[in-house]
């Protein structure tokens, strides 16, 4: 498994199991599945309702706890210290780990003491409840706010990312600061492999157009991937996207292609240009 390292230790398998929006004995089932087939990377939320089913998949495996990347995330309307400690709490109880390896802010909250609730992400880091820290779905002027005026140790961003969405200044951003970036939504719903260059690319490599979409974003440095899946045919297929190898014509192809499709923007979402 392509592994991706920060100075500060966070060690995050490019490759990793989305689980949105999946809950119950099918999360349980599909997570379970994914570990056996070498997924080593598992992204869960408070928000998606399914720490539970991830952390039954845990004790079901016979993975080590400690093989395995765990990201979550706290809900943008928990950012007050107190209601961001019990988010983590309960998030810790659910999937039945004293840590997790990542924790995130999911969304920054409107009217969110970015101060207070940085410091609290910190500490939390800190007290070793979580290893690593990061925000997701930060603008880039947010995300400077937070690294360079408050002086955070983030190891890691998560966004919407994929072939026909622009993060380029936010990813040059992420390698300056030494942080990891993973992509959310890296297929784009399916959009990604309905766009006749990828199927063109897919079929010049004898490939899936969703193997191109996802070795275009891993193939990046210091970017990670986490498409959602649930049958075995999926798992095995977007793991495999790690062996593509694009060349400069696909890469060109792909650079062609509108780069403005962004299909998560709930109301909540900020200021993408802040």
């Amino acid at each position: 498994m392509h592994r991706l390292t920060t100075r500060n230790g966070l060690d995050l398998p490019a490759i990793g199991m989305g689980t949105w929006p999946m809950t119950g004995a099918q999360c349980t089932q599909a997570v379970r599945q994914a570990l056996e087939l070498g997924y080593r990377h598992i992204d869960t939320a408070t928000a998606y309702g399914n720490e539970d089913a991830v952390g039954q998949a845990l004790r079901e495996s016979d993975v080590p706890r400690e093989q395995v990347h765990l990201t979550t995330k706290v809900w943008w309307d928990q950012l007050e210290p107190k209601a961001m400690r019990q988010s983590l709490e309960d998030s810790l109880r659910k999937l039945g780990t004293e840590y997790v390896e990542l924790f995130h802010i999911h969304w920054p909250g409107k009217d969110m003491d970015l101060a207070r609730s940085i410091d609290t992400l910190v500490a939390l880091r800190d007290e070793g409840k979580v290893r690593h820290i990061g925000v997701a779905n930060f603008p880039l002027g947010l995300l400077r706010r937070v690294v360079e005026e408050l002086g955070a140790p983030l190891s890691a961003i998560q966004v919407e990312y994929h072939v026909l969405l622009e993060q380029q200044p936010l990813l040059d951003y992420a390698r300056r600061h030494d942080l990891l970036l993973t992509a959310y939504t890296p297929l784009a719903r399916g959009l990604a492999a309905e766009q006749p260059a990828i199927q063109a690319i897919a079929r010049k490599h004898g490939v899936l157009p969703s193997q191109v979409a996802l070795g275009w974003l891993v193939g990046q440095d210091g970017v990670a991937a986490i498409p959602k899946a649930s049958s075995r045919e999926n798992q095995r297929a977007n793991l495999a996207a790690l062996q593509l190898r694009l060349d400069d014509d696909d890469r060109a192809l792909i650079a062609g292609l509108p780069k403005d499709r962004r299909v998560v923007s709930p109301e909540f979402a900020p200021d993408w240009n802040a």
